[in-house]
Order: structure tokens, then sequence, then C-alpha cells
């Protein structure tokens, strides 16, 4: 009869020492027989991490059970193990040395070369891509009547088109090879020229009615003009490249120098915008009543362009705020135009700081900004009274050099001063007088007679407005 060892050990349960020691089943043996199994399994196959082992270097270890990491990445999930070569067990195919004709060549040549037998007696592989030319060919009847022109014989023209033929429309290999003793000598653009004659009125001829045609049209005077050009390129003498390359540069300077006025031109507009929207702002607030002059300004505000004047920030942010801040002066206006505003406002007598009220610090904010608009408008005025001044000099002293094709005009007191001065001496280098002929823009101004003219015009202005 069978003890409870001998089910124990049937049944693979591994029960309490004191189970074990006795013989007897337990309640949990039978309800949990894995459990202990398990347990055990868990405990032989993982073991504790090393102190110091990162974590990636760890998970790259294995076990006898499971699969080795692969040593090179591959696609297939056969893994290296069972990649085998695949090897067929067909009979090779037998190469036989086979002799072959080119069907492009005409003489009939034999050649040999190792080819499969089964491919035995096909045509060469090779003589698909001999291409021809498609040349036309008239009768004597369709030259007669359509082809005929008195500059070109017949045989003249059967020769062409037999070149033609014979060297795939290679024009200059067809002049070349061209018979200049027996025939008049002909240019490659009158060969050109008589063969696409010819095929155009072929096409119209054979053409049928209702179909659109693919006329090819050679313009010989266009390419003859072309190669003239050409030459006259490749024929250049080193002063005539440089002097062409000078006059590409005096080119670029101009433009430069004409975007550089356009620029001018459209700041300045912009200041006499802002000027004149300032001035007639001004002049409605003054006639519109006081009650009534909050709500005018901020429902009918004239636009100002942002360049004009001072553009002071608006503080309407949450929290408490001073209303000093509203007087400084934003970054964007420069330091020259700091110190400028700050002397003009010492000459008037208006302190720099002043009490911050209401008022003060509205009609304070709107002084600085007329007195730096006036200081643009200033500067931008002394800067046409430069230039114009400067091209007034160039034109007299080009009319008196008799540059501009009229007699040549003295000039008088200190303007002929200046076009001495500005009349160029002979020298090495470019011409002279083409520099002055070019140069028709006006030469850009240097920094130290900007400054200087800023500096002098910034003093003007606060004087002349001091003036009753």
């Amino acid at each position: 009869m069978a003890t409870g060892a001998d089910v124990r050990d049937i049944l693979e349960l591994g029960g309490p020492e004191g189970d074990a020691a006795s013989g007897t089943i337990s309640k949990k043996d039978i309800i949990n027989p894995d459990k202990k199994k398990s347990k055990k399994s868990s405990e032989t196959l993982t073991f504790k991490r090393p102190e110091g082992m990162h974590r990636e270097v760890y998970a790259l270890l294995y076990s006898d059970k499971k699969d080795a990491p692969p040593l090179l990445p591959s696609d297939t999930g056969q893994g290296y193990r069972t990649v085998k070569a695949k090897l067929g067990s067909k009979k090779v195919r037998p190469w036989k040395w086979m002799p072959f004709t080119n069907p492009a060549r005409k003489d009939g040549a034999m050649f040999f070369h190792w080819r499969r037998a089964a491919e035995e007696g096909k045509d060469y592989p090779f003589a698909r891509f001999n291409k021809t030319v498609q040349v036309p060919v008239y009768s004597e009847q369709e030259y007669q009547l359509y082809l005929h022109d008195d500059a070109w014989t017949k045989a003249e023209t059967d020769h062409l088109f037999d070149l033609s033929r014979r060297f795939d429309l290679r024009f200059v290999v067809i002049h070349d090879r061209y018979d200049h003793q027996q025939f008049k000598k002909r240019s490659v653009e009158d060969l050109k020229e008589r063969y696409y004659h010819i095929c155009a009125k072929l096409a119209n001829v054979r053409a049928v009615p209702g179909t659109d045609l693919k006329i090819p049209v050679f313009d010989a005077g266009h390419e003859r003009r072309r190669k003239e050009q050409l030459e006259r390129l490749y024929n250049r003498t080193p002063e005539q490249v440089a002097e062409e390359e000078y006059l590409l540069q005096e080119l670029r300077k101009i433009e430069a120098r004409k975007k550089e006025r356009e620029k001018r031109s459209q700041d300045l507009q912009k200041l006499i915008t802002a000027a004149d929207t300032t001035a007639e702002q001004r002049r409605t607030e003054r006639k519109a009543p006081k009650k009534k002059l909050p709500q005018k300004k901020e429902a009918e505000k004239p636009a100002v362009p942002e360049t004009a004047g001072i553009k002071f920030p608006d503080f309407k942010s949450a929290g408490v705020t001073l209303r000093s801040q509203r007087m400084k002066l934003p970054s964007s206006v420069g330091q020259k135009k700091i110190k400028a505003l700050e002397q003009m406002l010492l000459e008037l007598g208006v302190e720099l700081s002043p009490t911050p009220t209401e008022e003060l610090v509205h009609m304070f904010n709107e002084l600085r900004s007329d007195l730096v608009l006036l200081y643009e408008l200033k500067q931008a005025c002394a800067n046409c009274e430069y230039e114009l001044q400067m091209l007034r000099h160039r034109h007299e002293a080009l009319a008196r050099a008799g540059v501009l094709g009229g007699p040549a005009t003295p000039a008088s007191g200190p303007a002929q001063a200046s076009a001495e001065s500005s009349v160029p001496e002979p020298g090495p280098g470019p011409d002279p007088t083409k520099d002055t002929i070019i140069d028709v823009v006006g030469a850009p101004l240097t920094p130290n007679s900007r400054k200087r003219r800023e500096s002098a015009s910034s003093s003007s202005s606060v004087k002349k407005a001091k003036k009753p």
C-alpha cells in the first residue's frame, strides 16, 4: 500500500519538514502544488546584480537557459547559428566560345566572345544601342519642284546629305570633310541652314492635312552674330578686361548710392509727414473745447509714423508704477540724439528732470518728441543741401571740362575753387574723366564731415528756435 511519501513523490510535492518526516499530506500541498517548485526554480535562475555594475552591462549577461545575444545585427529571425549556405544542386550552365557579328558594322567583320550555350544564334545584345539619325531622302521631282536654290546645285546638296548620313549630323565634322575644292567654300552655318531648310520644306510637303508639325527652325543670322560676339569676347586684351571690371564696379556703386538716396528720400518724406501730422494735431487740440479734449484725443488720434519723434512706452500693466517712469527715454533713441536733446533743453532753459505731475509729464514728453523730430529734419535738410552742393560743383566741373557736350564755361568765386579741386588730374589707373562721367549720383558722406555737420546743425537749430 502506497504511503504519503510515495504520493508526494508521484505528484512532485515537497511538504514541510514535519510532514516529510511524518509522511502525511497537508491541505496546502493539495491546493498549491506548484508554489514551492516555482519558488525553487526562480531562486536557481536569478542572482543579484553585483555592486558597481551598471544596469545596462548587467542586462547583457545571460544564463545557460536563455538565448545568446547576437554578435552582429541581422534581419533574419533564425539567428547566426542556424544560417547556412544554400548551395544549388543543379548543374552549372555551360559557356561556349562562339563567333558573332555586330549589326552596326557594314563590313561583315567576325568577332568571338564567351557566351552561354543556350544563347547561341541570338543577336548581339549591344546592337540596340546603335542609334542613327533619320536623314530625309528626296527624289529628283521633289528637288526640282520644292528644293531648288540658285546658290546650291543638286550635286552639292546630295554631297551635303551624304555626309549628314555618314557622320550623324555632326556639322563640325561635316564641315571638315566637306569637298571645298570641288564645291564652293561653305561655313558651318551655311551647311546647317541648307539642311534644315530642306527638312522643313519636305515636312510641309509630305504632311497630312490637319496634323501638327514639328518643323525644325535654324536662324543662321543669330548663330553668326553669336559666334562673332563670342570671338570678340575671347579676343579681349587685358586692358579691356580690366576696364570692363572697373565699369561693373562703378555700376554697382551707382546702384548702391541710388538705393541709399531712395531710402533717404523715403525717410525724409516720413519726417515731413510726421511734422505735418503733429502740427495738424496741435491745431485741432487748440480749437477743440477743453471738456471734449480727452475724448477727441483718444477717438480721433491721427496716425504718426513710428520713425517720427519719440514713441514712449505705455504702462498699462497691473501693479504700482511711478509717473516718473513715463519720462524715461526708450532704448530705441541713440546716445547721439540723447546728448543733442539734453543740449537743446539746456539752451532752452528747461529742466532735464521736472516734477512728474500728470500735465507736466505729458507736455515734457511732447516737447522732447518735437525736439527730436526737429533735430532729424535739420539733419536731413543739411544732408540734402550738402548733396545738392556737391552735385552743383560736379556739374560745373564737367561743364568747364567740356565733357557734357556744351561749351566750356569758366566758374567764378568759391565755386571755381571747388570746381578746380573736383577736376581730376591725369595719372596712372582708370580714366579720371570716365570716373567723373560715371559718378553722377554723388559720393557718400564721410563720417567726420557728417559728425561736424550734425553738431553744427543741432546748435544752429537751437539758436534759431530761441529767436522770436
